[in-house]
């Protein structure tokens, strides 16, 4: 079994060549040096609100990052512009204005996850994991109910009818509820799964449910006595982690193995816990980006970002300026700006390492399932048949974890009652 490699310490050695100046900084190696080191000073000023100080350290970043340039130029760009947005909504009016132009989330989702599922492989890995341990565990059921908890992706959906309409013991009765926020995703999926399913002869029922995670309730989700039941939540449950910050900070002892307490999360969990599902599919950000302070966040946020926009530089080449990859780096410069420049329930994006899920749904009364026994050799055979360099999927603790080299950027897991 292979663990994930400890986080680097990324205040170390981020030292500058003696007498050097921002114009004469173009050796890259140390201008990601210095740009480190200015986006930490400008995260602890943003942090202590010394707006003065902070510009600075913003208008020194901004000689040195490009959206263009190489990844480390890229990120930092996007880190600032992060650090910015926090200091410009201490005056929510100017905040305002400034982002009438913006489009809707929900549009630039539209945009960007597609484009991620098709040029990066984390979604295909996770989809294959899932798609492989969910046959498995199903061969047998005449009736199968999926809940898709908010992906809406026809990339996940389409190739699982096409695997249960080849199931040696005959085809089950399929319903597929797929709840999402966005109704446009769901009148577009739903004809498209209905229409695979005829073509396939497979006994097949669509069920929208246009609500979010927070708004979900059991009787909404219409499950029968007699259904195999299986939840698939794809980058989306950690939303419910949001909660009022304040309120966490002057009550500290509201804590369980040093994991902060989330009612909405502990109600959500027992909620499901009580359908009695077959299985609970979790793919999560390997990340610790749900913490209180301001500067731990923004490091642990550059530590995990950098190792993604090197893979997206490995994607991409040398194309600097390819469309496909700013509106990419766009999205994940709307997750950064979410965990560096909000509070509160606003922030969302509170990534949290498996570890920490593994006390979450413990506590809930799941247990892990391990997915695949020669876990080594499927990966692998998965990894190569991707077609890409610097990629693994590593066991770790009854997950999968999809790594950009040595780096762990997504965890898969499997739960059951």
């Amino acid at each position: 079994m292979m663990s994930s490699s400890p986080k680097p310490e990324v205040t170390l050695s981020l030292t500058l060549s003696p007498g050097s100046t921002l114009q004469e900084v173009v050796n890259p190696q140390e201008r990601g040096v210095r740009l480190i080191q200015l986006l930490l000073t400008c995260a602890k000023h943003a942090s202590s609100s010394n707006l003065h100080r902070a510009d600075e350290c913003l208008r020194q970043i901004s000689l040195l990052a490009s959206v263009s340039g190489d990844s480390m130029q890229r990120l930092s760009a996007w880190f600032a512009s992060a650090l910015a947005v926090r200091l410009v909504k201490r005056w929510p009016g100017l905040h305002k204005v400034l982002n009438y132009t913006q489009l809707p989330k929900q549009d630039q989702l539209g945009q960007a996850q597609p484009l991620f599922g098709r040029v990066c492989p984390y979604l295909g890995f996770s989809y294959a994991i899932i798609s492989r341990t969910l046959i498995k565990a199903m061969t047998g059921e005449r009736v199968i109910h999926l809940v898709d908890l908010g992906s809406g992706d026809a990339n996940l959906w389409i190739p699982l009818l096409r695997s249960f309409s080849c199931l040696l013991d005959g085809q089950p009765h399929l319903k597929v509820t797929c709840m999402n926020a966005n109704k446009a995703i769901l009148e577009e999926l739903g004809p498209r799964l209905v229409k695979e399913a005829e073509a396939l002869g497979l006994p097949f029922q669509f069920a929208p449910l246009n609500v979010s995670l927070r708004e979900l309730t059991l009787d909404k989700l219409g499950v029968k006595s007699g259904e195999a039941l299986a939840f698939i939540s794809i980058l989306n449950l950690h939303s419910l982690l949001a909660e009022d910050d304040s309120v966490d900070a002057h009550f500290s002892h509201n804590k369980t193995n040093g994991i902060k307490d989330s009612k909405q999360m502990i109600r959500f969990l027992s909620t499901i816990r009580s359908s009695s599902p077959k299985l609970f599919f979790l793919v999560e950000k390997e990340a610790d980006h749900n913490l209180n302070k301001l500067v731990d966040r923004f490091v642990e946020g550059l530590h995990y970002y950098s190792a993604v926009f090197d893979s997206v530089d490995a994607t991409f080449g040398g194309n600097t300026s390819s469309r496909e990859r700013l509106v990419l780096e766009e999205m994940f410069g709307k997750e950064i700006e979410n965990i560096v420049a909000c509070e509160g329930v606003e922030r969302e994006e509170r990534h949290e390492r498996y570890g920490r899920w593994m006390v979450r749904f413990g506590q809930a009364g799941f247990k892990p399932v391990m997915m695949w026994h020669d876990s080594t050799e499927d990966a692998k055979q998965m990894v190569e048949a991707c077609g890409r360099n610097g990629y693994k999927i590593v066991n770790e603790r009854a997950s999968l974890m999809i790594c950009w080299h040595d780096r762990p950027l997504y965890a898969v897991s499997a739960w059951t009652c």
